[in-house]
């Protein structure tokens, strides 16, 4: 969950291993063990998020997972990617780099549950509960979220003018 928040490799494993430090070392005000993995997603999200704002990155990087789900779904029927650019070669280069953009200008709670719901399939009670908000409210950021992603990169889409 790091590295699709942050996007970079080595500041995920810094916020993962910090995460994992500070839930060992508060591990006896976790009233609920059953409820662990949401407890530690929880602390991962906040320092990734802390992360983000303190080096405040403006551009994601990879974002792994969720470049490779919008490319399968952007592919034409002929199995090519629609490119925008002048260089037909550096379609998928475009669509990478607009995936990355329209990611990184995602306000932070949609981009969140999103990337928990769409890519680590979390279930959405559990989102709730590490963005501090109601179910109904991860649904809507999810669908706001999706809803953005389309406008921005619809000129990757493949036309139905066919």
């Amino acid at each position: 969950m790091a590295y699709r928040l942050l996007s970079h490799r080595d500041d995920a494993w810094d916020v993962a291993q910090n995460a994992l430090l500070r839930a060992y070392r508060s591990l006896d005000q976790l009233d609920d063990p059953g409820r662990f993995a949401p407890w530690l997603m929880r602390i991962a999200r906040n320092l990734s998020l802390n992360y983000r704002r303190s080096r405040s990155r403006t551009a994601m990087g990879e974002l792994g997972e969720v470049v490779e789900a919008t490319q399968a779904t952007l592919r034409a029927a002929d199995g090519t990617v629609r490119s925008t650019g002048g260089n037909d070669g550096g379609g998928l280069e475009d669509v990478r780099s607009a995936v990355a953009k329209a990611m990184g200008d995602l306000p932070d709670k949609q981009r969140m549950a999103l990337v928990l719901s769409s890519v680590e399939k979390v279930p959405q009670k559990e989102i709730a509960e590490m963005l501090g908000c109601t179910v109904e409210l991860v649904k809507w950021n999810v669908f706001q979220a999706r809803k953005t992603l389309k406008e921005s990169l619809a000129k990757f889409m493949p036309s139905n003018e066919d």
